[in-house]
């Protein structure tokens, strides 16, 4: 069974995170770059599954240079190729552009499953599976926590409103995975030292048969037009028990009409 898993380099959620003034596009320069969290689940996933049916984990990834640095973290978690979509003209692609992109490398690639989180940290649009899903032509399977393959067939748990569901759907297929699916392992010094010697492949707009008219933020079918800084947290009320901290407590809460 040959996976692809899509991984993506986001700012880190414990740094600051803002948008650039001049075109309200994110700024990643701003902040340290991690994979994000829910994609690691996903390689995890991709791992646990060819361990179990054989195969391989390819892993790929839409950014600028520095995100080889996310699919350097895969291959030593132990995918053993990656696929990284690298061109300027790409640059502030909107969710329909990137889905285009991402379909047209993933087209490149003879795989049966493509996993992928639920969203992304910093777009949080949880659009991307459905998209590759439709562009594809696939079976789409989202917000999974448990997955299993018995020859042809995916069978998964996954939630919903109020619970869990089960479905099943035949290869090939896009699986999305929840936060609670499980947590990845952590790469060691071997597997570090391994993935300087994997293969990874660069493809550009043109290497996948995109026209660099229709891409980037000049292009982009959404855009974001103003933006202002989140404001400072207010100072709390203290509330000194003198012997009506209890009146005092309820007041408050009413007031904010928490009670």
């Amino acid at each position: 069974m040959d996976i692809a898993v899509l991984v993506k380099q986001v700012p880190d959620t414990y740094s600051e995170r803002k948008l650039r003034e001049s075109d309200w596009v994110l700024d990643r320069d701003s902040s340290d770059a991690v994979i994000d969290e829910i994609d690691s689940k996903g390689v995890e996933i991709g791992l646990q599954l060819t361990e179990a049916h054989g195969g391989s984990v390819t892993v790929v990834t839409m950014g600028p240079d520095r995100a080889k640095e996310t699919l350097r973290k895969a291959l030593a978690m132990g995918a053993h190729k990656a696929v990284h979509v690298l061109d300027e003209a790409l640059a502030g692609s909107d969710a329909l552009q990137t889905s285009a992109a991402l379909a047209a490398a993933l087209r490149t690639l003879e795989v049966d499953v493509i996993i992928t989180g639920n969203e992304a940290t910093d777009g949080r649009t949880a659009s991307m599976p459905a998209m590759l899903a439709e562009r594809l032509g696939w079976a789409a399977v989202t917000s999974v926590t448990h997955v299993s393959v018995e020859g042809s067939v995916v069978s998964a748990q996954r939630v919903v409103e109020g619970g869990a569901a089960r479905v099943s759907a035949s290869l090939p297929v896009v699986l999305s995975v929840n936060e609670k699916v499980g947590e990845p392992r952590y790469p060691n010094f071997k597997g570090i030292m391994a993935a300087k010697s994997k293969p990874v492949s660069i493809l550009s707009a043109a290497d996948l048969g995109l026209d660099a008219g229709s891409l980037g933020l000049a292009n982009a079918s959404t855009q974001v037009v103003s933006g202002a800084p989140r404001p400072l947290k207010s100072a709390g009320e203290k509330v000194t028990d003198d012997g009506e901290a209890g009146n005092g407590i309820a007041e408050f809460l009413v007031a904010q009409r928490l009670v």
